[in-house]
């Protein structure tokens, strides 16, 4: 793995930790709308379900993979990437329930930053895990049958 996608594998995770703080401490994350409700606890729930998709002592927060077999159960069967897609839609579900430059410069950084790490972390299953390049090809990465 490249120095860029290192570089990207150890902040990612604290970036989207310090964006979820600012939009807190900032009054942009949460809402009273039932719908951005709705979304922000679903998008926890999502993340819970993916982290228990895990065999035990294999889950990281950083982008080595300790197991020897491609994770294709709960919402991994549907999409490669459903903890990225969790943090999207509780970081956006506020940043447009609650639209300023703070909250939408945050939301953009924490999308790039999950980008980035989305690829540089697929690289690198794809080199270290065997079918994983096969896996890819059959799920979506973020969005169920669109992206």
């Amino acid at each position: 793995m490249g120095v860029a996608c290192r570089v990207v594998g150890k902040w990612a995770f604290a970036a989207v930790v310090a964006a979820i703080l600012i939009l807190l401490f900032t009054g942009n994350l949460l809402s009273r709308s039932p719908v951005v409700i709705v979304l922000q606890v679903a998008a926890l729930a999502v993340a819970a379900w993916a982290r228990r998709s895990f065999p035990p002592a294999t889950f990281s927060v950083t982008a080595e993979p300790r197991g020897g077999a491609v994770i294709e159960k709960g919402p991994y069967r549907w999409v490669r990437h459903p903890q990225y897609s969790a943090v999207l839609i509780l970081i956006w579900a506020g940043v447009l329930s609650h639209l300023s430059a703070l909250s939408l410069a945050v939301g953009v950084v924490v999308a790039v930053v999950a980008s980035l790490r989305i690829v540089c972390e697929e690289r690198q299953l794809v080199e270290t895990l065997p079918g994983y390049a096969d896996y890819a090809r059959r799920t979506r990465r973020l969005i169920p049958f669109v992206i």
